[in-house]
């Protein structure tokens, strides 16, 4: 399982069911942390779990020096809102080794990512998070803005 973590001043997902479809905000954070999460065929809710909890502890936040050393949980013991957006990615499996076109043999059916991704956003809110999520198995534009910026890939 991976997660492409970006702390955002704010971020926000729109979803459609079709092209045809209108476009609906699914979910919105003001300051906090996006986190596009990609599953792969043997993922597990025990590798979700830790996914989640590197997610809560990453120390990316400034502290009063502007130093990076305040995880999700900091933020929140000191009265702010530990904002996560959580937007499902299939494509963080895509495998470009060969040729142009990348291949998603690694990347999890949905009926097996779609789970993996519930266990993420459950244990970040059982943990304390504020949680928002896209809508699985729709068309979604992403719009957010990267404070820093800082981007992390990380794996669970």
């Amino acid at each position: 399982m991976r997660g492409l973590v970006q702390r955002v001043i704010r971020a926000e997902v729109k979803s459609r069911e079709a092209s045809n479809s209108e476009w609906f905000v699914a979910g919105a954070i003001g300051p906090g942390l996006c986190v596009f999460v990609g599953v792969t065929h043997d993922d597990t809710a025990a590798q979700a779990d830790k996914l989640a909890n590197k997610i809560w502890g990453l120390r990316i936040f400034d502290d009063s020096k502007s130093v990076m050393n305040l995880s999700l949980s900091d933020v929140r013991k000191t009265g702010g809102r530990a904002a996560v957006l959580v937007v499902s990615q299939f494509t963080l499996y895509g495998d470009t080794r060969k040729g142009r076109r990348p291949s998603w043999a690694d990347a999890a059916r949905p009926d097996h990512a779609e789970p993996m991704i519930d266990c993420v956003v459950e244990q970040l809110r059982s943990l304390g998070a504020t949680v928002a999520t896209g809508v699985f198995r729709t068309e979604m534009n992403v719009d957010l803005i990267n404070d820093g910026p800082v981007t992390l890939m990380i794996e669970g």
